[in-house]
Order: structure tokens, then sequence, then C-alpha cells
């Protein structure tokens, strides 16, 4: 096969999806096939007379959206403060459904995608996931319950669908998603959780995703009290604690636990995810549009938080191509990290093998930013 021409692939960053990721790498490809990987120098020795090719800003493995609300993609883009997305999503929940996620999922394919995790609020969608994704992930199901009274009777409903769906699980595997610390009673959180740790369930939850979410829990103040009072019959009791701190006491945070946004932490909080084997998926444009703010990435790398990305949905980002929230940060922090956001730490996330590019890997394993 010598007679085959070799390129040298090379980016601003190259990650094999194993050790660290490359500012000076580079691949070699020929006939189709990876056959050499390592530094642009070493892989220029190898191959004095094989061309370089720049192929952008980095090259990786199938990267990972890990956040998603599929069954979401039809709805408008929704711009605007935080407190009032849930009620732009309730407004246009006639378009919310089983068509959504199907185009949704079509649109993670095409993009790219190796693995997904996604928010599944109806049980058709929970069905057709399970049934025809082709991509592996999970799915996890979301709860939204924030009556205290109710928590008995709403945990034994969602623990029979579980165990139902568990039964058909193949490449896609069923989570639980407490909606948000403000959106689903304390009583059913902790049981949730749990349960979750119990079963060996993934467990999913928004949190500490705006500075309305953080008022809302320590005071019970601001635009989410009259959010809340549109879904529940109970009075919100504050419980004086910011968002991590509150889920940490009810026993939410763990190692099988992915904390979604995490934009609004300090230091001890970081810590105390770092501590518990918490894993956060950063959804960046999102954060944007609804005008929360920016996740620490930085402080989450330094304490040796894993993270990886999401697009959140069609509502709040404007597709679902989970590269471009790394090239929307791309000039704000190390991209190493970003790239292994998309890959190691999405993987990591979903509790799924990373794949690896090493010499025979076919080049279309290969994927570009």
């Amino acid at each position: 096969m010598s007679w085959l021409k070799t390129e040298l692939w090379t980016a601003e960053v190259v990650y094999a999806g194993f050790g660290t990721p490359m500012l000076r790498g580079a691949l070699a490809v020929q006939g189709g096939h990876v056959v050499g990987v390592g530094s642009l120098a070493e892989l220029q020795a190898r191959f004095p007379e094989a061309p370089v090719v720049a192929k952008g800003k980095a090259l990786l493995p199938p990267p990972v959206n890990a956040h998603t609300h599929l069954d979401l993609s039809l709805l408008p883009l929704y711009r605007g403060p935080f407190s009032s997305f849930l009620p732009h999503v309730m407004a246009h929940r006639e378009r919310r459904g089983l068509l959504g996620a199907r185009r949704g999922l079509e649109e993670l394919v095409a993009s790219g995608a190796g693995a997904f995790a996604d928010i599944v609020f109806r049980e058709e969608v929970m069905d057709f996931l399970l049934a025809e994704s082709p991509l592996p992930g999970v799915a996890f199901y979301e709860v939204f319950a924030p009556d205290p009274w109710e928590a008995e009777a709403v945990f034994a409903r969602v623990r029979a669908k579980v165990e139902a769906w568990r039964k058909r699980e193949g490449r896609v595997r069923v989570g639980l998603s407490p909606h948000a610390p403000y959106s689903v009673s304390p009583p059913l959180l902790k049981r949730l959780a749990l349960y979750a740790r119990e079963e060996g369930l993934p467990l999913m939850v928004h949190a500490a995703e705006s500075l309305e979410e953080v008022a809302f829990l320590r005071e019970g103040t601001g635009p989410l009290a009259e959010v809340h009072r549109r879904f529940s019959r109970t009075p919100f009791t504050p419980p004086g604690r910011t968002p991590v701190r509150h889920l940490h006491t009810l026993g939410v945070l763990g190692p099988t636990t992915l904390l979604v946004h995490g934009v609004h932490v300090d230091e001890e909080e970081v810590k105390l995810l770092a501590e518990t084997g918490t894993k956060v998926v950063l959804c960046p444009r999102s954060n944007h549009n609804l005008q929360v703010g920016e996740a620490p990435l930085a402080l989450y790398a330094r304490h040796g938080v894993e993270f990886a990305l999401g697009t959140d949905s069609r509502a709040s980002s404007p597709d679902l191509d989970v590269r471009r929230e790394a090239l929307f940060l791309w000039d704000k922090v190390d991209p190493r990290l970003l790239v292994r956001a998309l890959t190691r730490g999405g993987y990591r996330a979903l509790g799924l093998p990373t794949p690896r590019i090493t010499r025979g890997a076919p080049a279309s394993l290969v994927h570009s930013l």
C-alpha cells in the first residue's frame, strides 16, 4: 500500500480520544485510514513527502451533544430574559412532541454527533428513542412536580414508567431528570436521587442557570416566584441555599449526576461538585440567548470537574450542532478544554467509551471544527 498518497492532517488542536489534546499535532492519513498519530514534526519526519493539509480549528473523534430537548425542535427560537423562557415553551406546547423529536434526531445525526443525551417530556418520545435511535445515548425522563403533597404519587408513577422502559434499553439507556431545584419539590428530589443511586440510573438536573434561580431558592423572590405560582398549588418555601448547595443537601449530587448549565456557582460549590464526582454540561449559546451569563469553565477545569457540552433545545439555540458550542467559546479559554469536553467529557458523562483515533482507524472517524 506504499503507493497510496499520504496526507498529514493538522489543526489548531488535534485529539485522538486519549491522552492530552495536542496543540501542534497531526494525523497521517493514507488510503482512507489513519496510519500515524503524533506531533506534526514527528509525522513530517516519518512522511517527508506528504503534504500538510490544514483541517480547521480541531480534529477529534465524533463529538457528543450531552444536553438536548429534541421534542422542542419545532419551537421558535427565544431570545430574552430567562424567567420568560418557560412561559415561551408553554405558549408553544402544541408544537412539542414526536415530530419535533424526529426532526431533532435527524439534525443530530447530520451534525456528526457520536452520542447524545436527551430530556424526554413525553412517553411517545421515549418509545421512539428506545426503538429507533441510530445513535447511542441516554434519554432522561423529565419530572416536573413542584407540589410536595404529590411527591409519593408522582414517584410511584415515574418508577413504574422507568422500570418498563429499562426492559427495552439498547443503544439508548434510560435516565431520570428532575427538571430543576425550583420545579421539583424537595421530598421528590430526594426520593428520585435515592432511587437513581440504588438502581444505577444516570440523573440530569438543570441548576444554577440564572441569577433569578439563585434569588428564588435563597429568598423566594424575583421573577421565578410568579412562574412558580403558575405551576404550583403550594406556596414556595425557599430553602435559603444556593441551587448546588440545596441539591447537595438532598443527596442529588454524585458521580452519576449531570448538572446542566452551572453558570452561577462559587468556588466552594465547584469544589463540592469535584468532591462528589458530579459532572457538568455547559450550554454556552443557550446561556447567551437567555441572558444568564457565562459558566466559569476555567474554574471547573482548575478543580478537576469533568464537563461536557450540549446545545440545549432549538427553543434557546439556533441549531443542534454541538461543535458550534465549542467555537462560540474558542477564543475565551484554552481550546484543548473544549475539544476534550466535546469528546472524552461527553462520552464519560454518558457512561460510554470514547472512540480512539489510532493506527488503522478509518478516516471517517475523524471529525473537524
